[in-house]
């Protein structure tokens, strides 16, 4: 950005943090969050918390060597150690219920709880019981990934997502977890963004295992979605009375002019990031519109592969983070254009709650098999440092209630939200920017491993024991 850009971000940021600290955390009457069957609640994911990654079993995953890769990941971090929630599970799910969460969306780590022949690690799997056990008996829904980006490095070494085999083995993994943790599960989630996976993975390299071929992205897709399908059937087989759905994470974009080229532009933008997957999962095809933008990086598709992926939906997670303006790169896609004068994160990314908003209107009106919705991560990262005990993220706080607004205008527009977590609970491993960028709405100390609830977590807790007071 320029230096321009870079102080009017900082004034829009100022703003924000005085509009939190003005207005308490609290929706207005009559909104959709006052309802009890409206979720609230956190999420993490097994790589960026656990740490131990050579304890008890557990295999290498593809993080694993990408971030002991030199060069992959900033300052050289790795999530060997992260929050050594591992070790520190109890006193987290504690931390969890004292701040009056109703639901905990986490993930298991597939290293952990299956050897390379694919039968179960007990050690890893008693984890999962336990700790998914305890959040029962406190009352908290549980919400669990299977696939939250760590696949096992033994299945890389084979091709990983670019093996269709890769697919079996995520519905074997499918099979024994659901078998093994049935009725300790409320909501299973096959896979956390399969764009993250394809493209960052495979298509630009940004992400393990570090590949950057656009055939390979596509090709990468196909198969988690595959997987996917797959799982679900299984899923549905093992545990009935569960809830089976899929993470997306989703992209707004905006157009850098009204010229026709750069709303072509904004429009393939959309394409790639949303309709890449919601199209196969809703419509049971790919956007014609992709192959414009990638010519010639078509998928193998086999006979049936398209009807597996197209399996009925229990709910749909939707992750939301930014928006992006973008113009025609001269061809036959588009290039960012980053935006002055707005708000952005310590992730550098446009603080854009409308464009929520916006998004699940549109696809409520798009989708007509669209299911129930539930935000399974939305949050803010920002360089938040304790000071006398305190942690007062007053940016987050605004940025959390924005955004909720704008979920409660989706709700209004008949878009059926079902419930919102927050990204995440706790400060964590934040894939190739390592320990820089905190998301938590609890600080970690990762020299120490103390916990300090922030003021955000501190607001939501007041306001979810007000309206259980209300129920």
């Amino acid at each position: 950005m320029t230096q321009h850009a870079v102080e009017s971000s900082d004034t829009a940021r100022s703003e924000a943090v005085s509009d939190a600290l003005s207005d308490p955390f609290t929706p207005p009457a009559g909104s959709a969050l006052w309802r009890k069957n409206f979720l609230l609640g956190a999420a993490t994911a097994s790589y960026q918390i656990e740490g131990a990654v050579s304890e008890d079993g557990r295999l290498p995953s593809i993080w694993d060597t990408f971030s002991a890769t030199p060069g992959k990941v900033l300052h050289g971090d790795t999530g060997a150690v992260a929050c050594d929630h591992y070790h520190r599970w109890e006193s987290d799910i504690e931390l969890l219920t004292s701040l009056n969460f109703e639901a905990y969306r986490l993930s298991i780590a597939w290293p952990r709880v299956m050897d390379e022949a694919g039968r179960p690690n007990r050690k890893g799997v008693d984890f999962y019981k336990r700790l998914l056990g305890k959040l029962k008996d406190n009352g908290v829904q549980t919400f669990v990934t299977l696939y939250h980006w760590d696949l096992p490095q033994h299945l890389e070494d084979r091709g990983g997502w670019l093996n269709r085999d890769t697919a079996y083995r995520f519905a074997d993994y499918a099979d024994l977890m659901s078998r093994e943790l049935g009725g300790h599960v409320d909501a299973w989630m096959t896979l956390n963004e399969p764009w993250c996976s394809a493209f960052l993975g495979y298509g630009n390299g940004h992400h393990a295992p570090g590949l950057a071929n656009t055939r390979y992205a596509t090709q990468a897709m196909h198969h988690l979605l595959l997987a996917h399908g797959l799982a679900t059937a299984v899923l549905r087989e093992n545990d009935p009375a569960s809830k089976k759905g899929i993470v997306a994470n989703v992209g707004k974009s905006s157009a850098n002019s009204l010229s026709a080229e750069d709303k072509r532009a904004a429009h393939l933008f959309e394409v790639q990031h949303n309709a890449w997957i919601l199209d196969p999962l809703l419509k049971g095809e790919y956007p014609r519109d992709l192959w414009s933008l990638w010519p010639e990086a078509e998928p193998l598709v086999l006979d049936g592969d398209m009807r597996t992926i197209h399996a009925p939906l229990d709910f749909l997670g939707i992750n939301y983070y930014f928006r992006t303006n973008v113009q025609s790169d001269g061809a036959h896609g588009y290039t960012e254009v980053p935006l002055a004068g707005v708000e952005r994160t310590q992730m550098g990314w446009e603080v854009y709650p409308e464009g929520l908003r916006d998004l699940l209107i549109g696809f409520h009106r798009n989708y007509p098999a669209l299911p129930p919705i539930y935000i399974t991560e939305n949050g803010m990262a920002s360089d938040d440092r304790v000071s006398d005990g305190r942690v007062d993220d007053a940016q987050r706080i605004a940025f959390l209630k924005r955004h909720l607004a704008a979920v409660d205008q989706a709700i209004a527009e008949g878009v059926d939200v079902r419930g919102y977590f927050v990204w995440s609970l706790l400060d964590n491993f934040e894939w190739a920017f390592g320990y820089e960028r905190r998301f938590g709405v609890v600080h970690v100390d990762y020299r120490t491993q103390q916990r300090t609830v922030k003021r955000s977590a501190q607001l939501i807790a007041k306001f979810l024991q007000e309206r259980a007071s209300r129920a």
